[in-house]
């Protein structure tokens, strides 16, 4: 899944609901041309709801989608050769507004992030990749000390919106959004359970509200996007314990800027860098990391050449980074430098409604 091979489709993740403003049909599948690197549309999967971040299981045979806003996920059958995708089945998280979800390193269970609901649903997969009923359903830790307090607010509330796996297959780090901490947890597969790691949990900075983490690839350091006060965090990561160790906490904006959030966060497949997008200023930011302590210095702002860049993801190569513009229904293709870090805008622009996942087969 991480070989160093040139992609040849892509899978865009979309909003579809007019409560989000949103001008998406479903998900679309593009073929990508190794040599020019111009896209080609293949399909548009219609009528779903809210298909706002997709996930491939272990082999690439299956891709899985939230629906977001909604409490289900969906399963579809990929044909490897054009792209195409097949429905499969559709199951309940448990819980409501999935915001991103992972297939654990056995390839036999998915586990949710439930935005809303605060929550952590883990749901078997059979061997035809459709999905069984959730077999396990964890409350995040937290209780706000306001009991009227609107679960959409941002803070003061558990909201989990990311649980990626790190690279030895272990552990699941949960940003929690609403209470500022990173929560650790393993699965026991026998069972179908998650675990809870101990230490449970590291702190970050109060109202910075985590959002997503990127890991290293071969040195012991994860780096953390903080959505609401635009900061990214450097931290050390025990593979074997799980403990986590903050670093260090850089903004990734030149000057204060109340307007921005910040979204993804992607380290390049060389683990020389760091990208973080900004929603608001409308940019990638770059970061070289010291390749002895983890800690990062600040390498430039790039414009992503659109509004609300949501999503963005390098290629296996890490020669192209792709962004989803959210707001302007584009996704922008950009040339990585891989020797400054440095992004450069191409002349392929792929027009596509809402856009807010991207994932590369």
């Amino acid at each position: 899944m991480n070989s160093k091979v040139t992609p040849r489709f892509a899978y865009i993740g979309c909003r579809t609901t007019k409560e989000r403003n949103a001008r998406g049909e479903g998900i679309n599948v593009y073929r990508i041309d190794q040599e020019s690197g111009i896209w080609t549309h293949v399909q548009l999967y219609r009528d779903i709801i809210n298909p706002s971040f997709l996930t491939f299981d272990r082999n690439q045979e299956f891709l899985y989608t939230v629906h977001g806003d909604c409490s289900e996920i969906s399963a579809f059958k990929v044909n490897q050769k054009i792209g195409e995708l097949t429905y499969i089945n559709t199951q309940s998280t448990g819980g409501r507004n999935p915001v991103h979800l992972v297939v654990d390193a056995s390839n036999q269970f998915l586990v949710v992030s439930n935005y809303i609901s605060g929550t952590l649903a883990v749901l078997p997969i059979h061997k035809d990749g459709s999905l069984k009923e959730l077999c396990d359903l964890v409350e995040i830790p937290g209780k706000s000390e306001d009991p009227h307090v609107n679960l959409y607010a941002k803070q003061d509330v558990p909201h989990p919106h990311h649980n990626p796996l790190d690279p030895t297959g272990r552990f699941f780090l949960v940003p929690d959004l609403g209470f500022n901490k990173i929560y650790v947890y393993s699965l026991d597969t026998e069972k179908g359970k998650l675990v809870v790691n101990d230490p449970a949990f590291v702190e970050t900075k109060k109202g910075s509200g985590p959002r997503h983490v990127d890991f290293h690839p071969t040195l012991p350091y994860v780096y953390l996007v903080n959505e609401l006060d635009s900061t990214v965090t450097a931290l050390h990561f025990d593979s074997q314990t799980g403990k986590l160790r903050p670093l260090q906490v850089l903004s990734t904006l030149p000057e204060n800027n109340s307007t921005n959030t910040c979204a993804e966060v992607f380290v390049s497949p060389s683990g020389q860098f760091v990208y973080v997008s900004n929603r608001g200023h409308d940019s990638i930011a770059i970061f070289k990391i010291d390749q002895k302590t983890g800690l990062l210095s600040f390498n430039g702002l790039q414009s992503t050449l659109g509004e609300t860049p949501r999503f963005f993801t390098l290629d296996p190569t890490g020669k192209c980074l792709y962004v989803a513009n959210e707001d302007s229904d584009t996704i922008v293709s950009f040339k990585v430098d891989e020797k400054s870090g440095h992004i450069f805008p191409t002349d392929h622009i792929v027009k596509t409604g809402s856009p807010v996942c991207i994932v590369l087969l």
